[in-house]
């Protein structure tokens, strides 16, 4: 029978009018706070996406040329958006796969955040072995790519990567020291030591969360008399909401009313060097 890999992702609205229901997947039937809803929205509608997803493209496309790279049927399999992770493994089974390789499109373990995909991973698959990968956040490919979009630029590089709250460091969650990890060999083989690390995307959740935050951060670069930033998002693979807005809006705003020029790295998205990446994960599981 054939092998198969589920991809996962987050997930995205395709459209403006299924935020609402984007949302309340999320929040998986805790209460939600209007005004938190009505923010998500606003800021969907100002990125333009009115109609169609382009992150939904993007990673349909990196899909399509994983298929490709490996000559094995990849489905995505989405946790807060159709197809969903359940969907995608009935697929692969439905198609006669007995083994099937689960690889989500974000390379830092936390029980947070990975384990929610294994999570609905594990009972899809049905009785077929299942090789999950944790995590692959010093993967030689990855770590190279990024490092080719900062190498050379005389800005100093902040990595930043989606918060989680601070009580995963009570438990000995891992998901810090590998985003520590990731960017310390990411500037190494890039040749950069003027570096620094920051959380971007803060959920306001009324607990503490990993700091410091990209704009309060930007703040002290500044007083620090730095007065030019590349970010360098290495928790992120793909141009999500956190990009787009959180990046591309919101810290952008922030550094222009600091008087700092701030660029970001093209993300990876389907990039070839990225998809072959990637395959070479899923070979290795099979192995």
């Amino acid at each position: 029978m054939p092998d198969a890999v589920v991809l996962m992702a987050y997930g995205s609205p395709e459209r403006l009018a299924d935020v609402p229901a984007y949302y309340a997947d999320i929040r998986g039937g805790r209460p939600v706070a209007p005004e938190h809803l009505a923010d998500l929205v606003e800021r969907y509608r100002r990125l333009g996406i009115e109609e169609s997803s382009p992150l939904n493209a993007i990673t349909e496309e990196t899909r399509a040329a994983l298929e490709r790279e490996l000559g094995l049927p990849v489905y995505t399999g989405m946790k807060h958006w159709a197809p969903h992770i359940a969907d995608a493994a009935e697929a692969a089974l439905a198609a006669g796969s007995d083994r099937i390789v689960g690889l989500v499109l974000a390379p830092h373990y936390s029980a947070l955040s990975i384990e929610g995909y294994r999570e609905q991973l594990e009972p899809a698959v049905d009785g077929a072995e299942l090789e999950f990968v944790e995590s692959w956040h010093v993967e030689p490919g990855f770590v190279e790519l990024l490092a080719d979009r900062i190498r050379g630029s005389d800005a100093h590089v902040v990595f930043t990567a989606h918060s989680l709250p601070a009580r995963i460091l009570d438990t000995g969650d891992p998901y810090k020291d590998q985003l520590l990890e990731t960017a310390d060999a990411v500037a190494r083989t890039a040749g950069v030591g003027d570096w620094s690390f920051s959380f971007q995307s803060e959920s306001p959740t009324g607990e503490p969360w990993l700091g410091p935050d990209i704009l309060d951060h930007l703040e002290a670069l500044h007083a620090r008399g730095v007065d030019s930033v590349l970010v360098c998002p290495v928790g992120f693979v793909s141009d999500h909401l956190e990009i787009r807005w959180d990046i591309d809006v919101e810290a952008q705003e922030k550094a222009a009313e600091l008087g700092l020029r701030l660029e970001r790295i093209e993300m990876p998205n389907a990039d070839p060097a990225f998809v072959r990446t990637l395959a070479g994960i899923v070979r290795r599981a099979l192995r």
